[in-house]
Order: structure tokens, then sequence, then C-alpha cells
């Protein structure tokens, strides 16, 4: 995760080259909590999953208007991506549903369905062991047996690392890409919010959500970016009759300082807990200043506004989606409860970074104060909490 990140991290004195999550660095580092703890990722994406079940129907919209390969062509492969899987069980669970859904299209037709081959793709810092733990086997007698079996896999696997806002694959060589809850993670924090000598410098803060305009203007930009470059990417990469499907945290509001559910997330109990830390004097407020969370939240406008720039692919599909509250717990009226459950939400997504940028050490003590904080406002979160998603389904010109 961190091959000599914090340790360098920590021997720099200059503000700018101090920040582990601008630039390369966030790339090798980057990913969501690993292993299988409490505040594991893989423990803390029931949100995820449940958001992801709510857009089935668009997603099968999607796979519907993926063209099927001939009869006489069977032999080729129908490939699948999932782009930012992680290392929970939903990245499983849809590529059994995509499986599936395309198998019965071929069936209907008469065709006999290829095999089925999925690539579960993510930058290198990600678990992938323990993901790799949640594939059933393979059949060791083919694929008909795996088509056939519910405790069996009915698709070949196999992991690739890397950022999606580049080439990852041959031309010409997918024919579905999925990607939920990823593509507003930033490839970087823009270089002039950590700028003391810029306007955009976002002073104070560890998240855009009511920053500067000039500080919103660097985020949209850098979002902006790296979605061309990410479609840039899969045109070259996608097969004539392909589709995609992409999903990621997005706003109903036209102004970018309100960031809406991230906005909420990350920018009120999280920050409070960040300013707590600099008043009890755990650390300086340069060290507070210099971490700034990668996220932006686009509005339906702003991710339109990429793709018809980009020119390779047809819009079939752009809303907004309310997903609902990113919290999972039992009962509502616990404040306790509730404020531990933002925080470990909040840690499994942003704890690596957290980690590397002060310790493990501080980032208890801060995830301490992210729950105290939520606790007291606990009505409040369950209330106004709400996710809302931009769903994308696109198709080469």
């Amino acid at each position: 995760m961190a091959e000599g990140g914090v340790n360098s991290q920590q021997s720099r004195s200059d503000n700018k080259d101090n920040v582990v999550v601008s630039n390369l660095k966030l790339e090798r580092m980057l990913s969501m909590k690993g292993g299988k703890g409490e505040a594991s990722y893989v423990n803390n994406s029931q949100a995820q999953g449940q958001h992801a079940r709510s857009m089935l129907h668009l997603l099968k919209e999607t796979l519907d208007g993926v063209q099927l390969i001939s009869s006489s062509e069977n032999d080729i492969p129908f490939v699948i991506v999932d782009l930012g899987c992680s290392c929970g069980s939903n990245t499983v669970y849809i590529i059994d549903v995509i499986v599936e859904h395309m198998r019965k299209r071929f069936d209907t037709t008469d065709q006999q369905s290829p095999e089925f081959s999925a690539f579960f793709c993510d930058l290198p810092s990600n678990d992938f062991n323990t993901l790799f733990q949640l594939l059933p086997p393979l059949a060791n007698n083919g694929m008909e047996e795996c088509l056939a079996s519910n405790s069996h896999r009915s698709y070949f696997a196999a992991g690739v690392p890397g950022s999606f806002y580049r080439r990852l694959f041959p031309a010409r060589s997918i024919d579905v890409f999925y990607s939920a809850f990823s593509l507003h993670w930033l490839s970087q924090v823009p270089d002039v919010v950590l700028d003391k000598q810029n306007v955009a410098y976002n002073k104070g803060r560890i998240y855009i959500h009511g920053a500067n305009e000039s500080t919103t203007k660097a985020y949209k930009k850098q979002f902006q970016s790296d979605l061309a470059n990410f479609l840039c990417a899969r045109s070259k990469e996608m097969k004539r009759g392909g589709s995609m499907f992409l999903v990621c945290l997005g706003r109903t509001s036209m102004d970018p300082t309100d960031q809406g559910g991230a906005g909420l997330l990350f920018g009120t109990h999280f920050q409070d807990a960040w300013d707590d830390l600099v008043q009890e004097g755990l650390i300086t407020s340069e060290k507070r200043d210099s971490f700034n969370i990668p996220v932006y939240a686009p509005s339906i406008q702003d991710f339109k506004e990429v793709v018809e720039a980009n020119g390779s692919f047809t819009i079939n599909n752009l809303q907004v989606f309310r997903g609902g509250s990113p919290l999972v717990v039992n009962h509502p009226d616990d404040a306790a409860e509730v404020g531990r459950a933002l925080a470990i939400s909040c840690r499994s997504v942003s704890g690596v970074l957290v980690d590397a940028h002060i310790g493990e050490q501080l980032g208890d003590e801060l995830f301490t104060r992210v729950e105290r904080r939520a606790s007291r406002h606990a009505k409040e979160l369950i209330e106004k909490l709400q996710f809302f998603h931009i769903v994308a389904s696109l198709s080469l010109v």
C-alpha cells in the first residue's frame, strides 16, 4: 500500500512535497480498507450493495443493448470488466448478474452461449487477496457444468491492477464495462488546491464542500480531465456493439460547493474532527490543510459535457438516481449506533489515506472524534444523509 510512502512523507518539511494524497502517490496507495476487520470495506459495503441492487433494472436495460455475436463466432469469449471493483462481495454479485442476463439473452435467440470471462480491475493497492477468496470455484469439467451449477462460477476470472484513467486492455477486446461508486475518486488532488500561494488553496478544509469558487473549479476541472481520459481509454478497448454502465456519486445542486451526500459525509463531522485534532494540539493546522479528500460529486451537466466533448459515445441513458443513505443501522433511534456507523463508513473509504497522512494512532483519535460528533447529530444524519448517483449507459457511436 505505502511502499516508502509514509516514511518519505514524514521526513519532508516542505508542505507541498509533504502531501501523500497527491499525484502518482495517490494511485499507488488509494484503496478501500482491506482485510476483514470491523472497519474493512468487506464489512462496510452493504449500503453500496443495496444501491447497486436498486439499479439492476437500469443495468439490464444496458445489457439488452449489447450486440450478440453470431453462432459462427461463439468460440470468442464474452468479456466483462468491473472497473473499480474493490474487495467486497458486491463485485462478485454484479458479475454473476451480468453473466446470467447475457446467457439468457443468448438462450432466447437460440444461440449457443459463448464462454464468459470477467476481469476485476482496481488500483494496485486494492486487497485482491480478500476479493479472490470470495470467488466460488470454477468447475473442473468445463464451462457447461459451471452454467448448470449454483455452487460454481460460470466465468473465468482474473484481476487487473492499474488506474482506469489509462488503457488497461487490448483494443476492441471488451463487451461490457461496469463501474460503480468509483469515478468520483479523482486521479489526484489538484495541485493548486495544495499551493499556499494560489487562490484555490483550500485553507482550513479537508474537502471542497463549502469551499471557495476557485477551489471547486479546480476539482471540477480535475474530474472532467479524469473522465475524459477514462472515456478515451474505453473507446479504444470496447468492442463494436458493446456497452458501458457507469455509476458515480453525484449531486442535484448546480453549485459545486454543495457536494450533497458526499459533503455531509466528508465536509461536516469528519471536517470538524480534523479541527479538533488541531485545537487539541495533536496536529498542526498545516498538517490538516495538506490533507484533501480527492472526491468530486458531479452534476449531470458536468458529466454530460465530458461525454459530448469526447464524441466517441452515444448516451443511451443519463440520469440522477437517488441511492439512499450510506449508513446501515439496525436501530436508527440509537444515537451511539448511528455515530459509530458513520465513523466506520467514513474510515472504510478514507482510512487508508488518513493513516498514511497522520499515522494509525492519530487516525484512531480522528475517527473517535468523528463518532462522538456524529452521535450528537444522529437524528439529522438519519434524516439528511442521502446519496444521489449519476447513472450513465453508453455505447460507441
